[in-house]
């Protein structure tokens, strides 16, 4: 991703999460199960989370591969736990941990990409 989508990609994400959020504290409180209002505050939190990272990337990182990943991840890893715990579909949880490996991945490449684009000392 270039740089300018990369930044309209992030705030479009923590747009949706601070929507999220605020649908799952003021209308979904007593109509979820602790434990499914956990993973929605959770999915919710997380996407918040790679939204920022996106911004911050999208200021410094010039490859794709980062934030491409990233992207992928948090929407696989979030919208799982969304639509977990609005619909009670348990094999979900399955799918949840291949967005979070995307995202693991996407932070480390955009840590590879950062370090390649560094200015040499020597």
């Amino acid at each position: 991703m270039r740089p300018f989508p990369t930044l309209q990609a992030g705030a479009l994400l923590a747009a949706l999460a601070v929507a999220l959020g605020a649908f799952g504290a003021h209308a979904l409180r007593a109509r979820l199960s602790p434990d499914m209002l956990a993973n929605f505050e959770t999915g919710a939190r997380y996407l918040m989370y790679a939204a920022l990272a996106l911004i911050a990337l999208g200021s410094q990182v010039s490859r794709a591969r980062g934030p491409l990943c990233l992207l992928t991840g948090a929407l696989i890893f979030c919208g799982s736990l969304l639509i977990l715990a609005l619909t009670g579909r348990t094999w979900l949880g399955a799918v949840t941990p291949i967005g979070g490996a995307l995202m693991i991945g996407g932070f480390v490449l955009a840590a590879l990409d950062a370090r390649a684009a560094a200015p040499s000392s020597s």
